[in-house]
């Protein structure tokens, strides 16, 4: 039997140059000591989060047959692309921003859930990198959805209406999450 081994990486911004990355995790939150890269003053923006996800799979066969597959699905997020305006910054900004990692890990749950549901079959790996990109669109709609709506933090009643969003829509894929 042999075992085929794909990595693929999807990023909300691009690709980092730097390998440092942090591993959603419920109990760490983002503090501003992780955001490590050079603040952008041109955009108008106080803080940039860069998540994203990384998606690998291997498929297991039997001679050209597909007999079974297994894949890991992470949310990550990029220090070293991540930056803030220190004069401009407060706690409550870092929490919109945490937020967007929040929206990046209820991606991975969903993604999760819908390999879960996946059967083994000669098409799996177009299956799955068909997940991959419906995933990754609506992680990039979503993302700008949350900046839009809450303008980037400014409109305090829809910020609180998405932070209560997410945590609803985290707890309901709680089955999905990492252990």
């Amino acid at each position: 039997m042999k075992y085929i081994l794909v990595f693929l990486v999807l990023f909300f911004v691009a690709n980092p140059s730097s390998k440092e990355t942090m591993t959603w995790n419920a109990s760490r939150k983002l503090t501003w000591s992780d955001f490590k890269a050079n603040p952008n003053p041109s955009s108008g923006a106080v803080a940039l989060t860069a998540s994203g996800i990384t998606f690998g799979y291997s498929v297991k066969t039997s001679g050209k047959r597909i007999v079974d597959f297994s894949a890991s699905v992470e949310a990550h997020f990029y220090p070293n692309k991540s930056w803030y305006i220190k004069e401009r910054a407060n706690t409550y900004i870092l929490k919109h921003e945490q937020l967007h990692f929040d929206i990046t890990e209820l991606y991975v749950r969903k993604f999760r859930q819908q390999l879960d549901g996946l059967v083994v079959n000669q098409n799996i790996k177009i299956q799955m990198n068909q997940i991959h990109k419906a995933i990754n669109d609506a992680l990039d709609n979503t993302q700008r959805t949350y900046d839009e709506q809450s303008n980037h933090s400014i409109n305090l009643e829809a910020q609180k209406y998405w932070e209560a969003y997410i945590t609803e829509e985290l707890l309901k894929l709680e089955k999905y999450k990492s252990e």
